[in-house]
């Protein structure tokens, strides 16, 4: 069994549609997660619907909407890094280095997951996931967590092959779609989702599989 677990993402909601049901899976089988999140999503465009949010409010409300994703999926320690949203890519490397490698030193993770650096839309994701292999690639081998990814850009399989991890986690699909619903700032999706039930074949095709790559290091 992975005793400790390390997420690493940029925005809160990065953990609701791509990996809580995995997540919830590991919590149910003993792991200890911890999710580092870089920023507060602070810049999104989306206020919720009708709005209920504003430029000045937004941090406040993602940070208590992801607390309560944390909370539905099982996660025991948040850690919000105080990042910039939208300037992930522009950060000073070695700061975002040095505090990766202080959570990896901290909690000596025997599993990490992040984003594919370049294959994952958001400049944020990439370069999040960029600093996560950078980082934990320049550790000793003997020392290195695996480094587990999400991937989703537009033609991804053919640059980096299929998932060797597919996750069926219809089990869980509770705490996912309950993750997805604390998001309720940015998906009008959310509401419509506590409509359908559980085993509906739509909800169960669209959020029931959940896939990553493994990173290899060279």
């Amino acid at each position: 069994m992975t005793r400790h677990i390390l997420v690493i993402l940029p925005h809160p909601d990065d953990e609701a549609f791509g990996l809580s049901g995995t997540l919830a899976k590991h919590v149910q089988e003993g792991a200890q997660i911890t999710y580092a999140c870089l920023t507060l999503g602070e810049m999104g465009r989306n206020m919720g619907v009708p709005p209920f949010a504003n430029r000045v409010t937004l941090p406040e409300v993602r940070k208590k909407e992801l607390e309560q994703s944390c909370r539905v999926i099982g996660i025991q320690d948040l850690r919000l890094l105080g990042f910039h949203d939208k300037t992930i890519e522009f950060e000073d490397q070695e700061r975002l280095d040095r505090e990766i490698r202080a959570l990896v030193d901290e909690l000596q993770p025997e599993l990490v997951y992040t984003f594919y650096p370049g294959y994952s839309v958001h400049p944020d994701h990439d370069a999040t996931g960029a600093a996560v292999v950078r980082t934990i690639g320049g550790l000793d081998k003997a020392r290195r967590p695996e480094v587990r990814c999400i991937a989703f850009a537009n033609n991804h399989e053919q640059a980096i092959g299929k998932p060797d991890i597919v996750n069926d986690i219809k089990q869980y699909l509770e705490p996912k779609l309950a993750s997805i619903q604390a998001h309720r700032s940015q998906f009008q999706a959310a509401e419509l989702l506590g409509k359908k039930a559980l085993d509906d074949e739509e909800i169960q095709q669209r959020f029931g599989t959940e896939r990553f790559w493994t990173y290899r290091f060279n």
